[in-house]
C-alpha cells in the first residue's frame, strides 16, 4: 500500500544497515532489528507523522510484550520517533541514532529517482519543468549545503554519498541531465504499469 519509496525492499535495506552500524556501537541487535523493521509502519495512516504512529503501533504490539520490557519498549518507541530526517533534534539514544542513519538513502541515483516518481505519482498534473524545478528545490531543502538532513553518527559512507549528492546539485548540467533520463524512464514505467492495469 506504500509509495514506490517504502516498499518491502526499503525496510530490508534499513535492517541491514542498522544492523551494519550497530556492530560500530554497544547496541543489542533484537532491539535494532525490532526498530528498523517498524520504523515506518505508520505509513499506513499517511507520511505526515507517521513516526509518531509507528512508535504507537510498536507499543500497541502484544507479542513484543513477551520479549521486551516495559522500558526496552519506550526505548524503541522513542528510537522510531526520532528517526525522520526532519526531526529538528537529535535523536535520545544511541538506538535512534543507528536507525535514523540507516534510513538515510544516501545514494545520488536513489534519491532523484525517489524523488521523481514520488512528482509523478502525487504531481501528475506537473509539466516537465516544473517537476524539475519541484525536484531540484526539495533535494537542495533536504540535501544542500544548508539543508535539514543531519548526520547523527560518523559513518563514512552517508558522508561520503551527501558529499556527492551536494556535488552534482552544484552542477545544472549534470542534474538536468541525470533528471532527464531518470524521468523519462520513471514516466514510461508509470505509463505501462496504468497500460497493464
Amino acid at each position: 500500500m506504500f509509495d514506490e519509496a517504502h516498499k518491502v525492499d526499503h525496510v530490508s535495506k534499513v535492517i541491514s544497515n542498522s544492523l551494519s552500524i550497530a556492530s560500530d556501537y554497544d547496541a543489542d541487535i533484537n532491539k535494532i532489528y525490532v526498530i528498523a523493521a517498524y520504523h515506518d509502519i505508520g505509513l499506513q495512516q499517511g507520511r505526515k507523522d507517521h513516526e509518531k504512529h509507528s512508535s504507537a503501533f510498536l507499543l500497541s504490539d502484544e507479542k513484543l510484550k513477551e520479549w521486551f520490557s516495559a522500558d526496552e519498549l519506550t526505548l524503541m518507541s522513542e528510537a522510531i520517533e526520532d528517526h525522520r530526517a526532519s526531526n529538528d533534534y537529535e535523536p535520545r539514544s544511541i538506538y535512534g541514532k543507528i536507525v535514523s542513519e540507516a534510513d538515510r538513502d544516501l545514494d545520488y541515483i536513489t534519491v532523484l529517482t525517489r524523488c521523481i516518481q514520488y512528482g509523478i505519482e502525487y504531481f501528475a498534473d506537473y509539466t516537465y519543468n516544473q517537476q524539475l524545478q519541484r525536484v531540484y528545490e526539495h533535494l537542495q531543502e533536504k540535501y544542500g549545503e544548508n539543508g535539514y538532513i543531519k548526520l547523527w553518527l560518523n559513518t563514512e559512507h552517508n558522508r561520503n554519498s551527501l558529499s556527492l549528492i551536494r556535488t552534482n546539485l552544484a552542477s545544472a548540467d549534470k542534474f538536468k541531465s541525470d533528471f532527464t533520463r531518470i524521468y523519462n524512464e520513471c514516466k514510461k514505467q508509470a505509463l505501462s504499469a496504468d497500460f497493464d492495469g
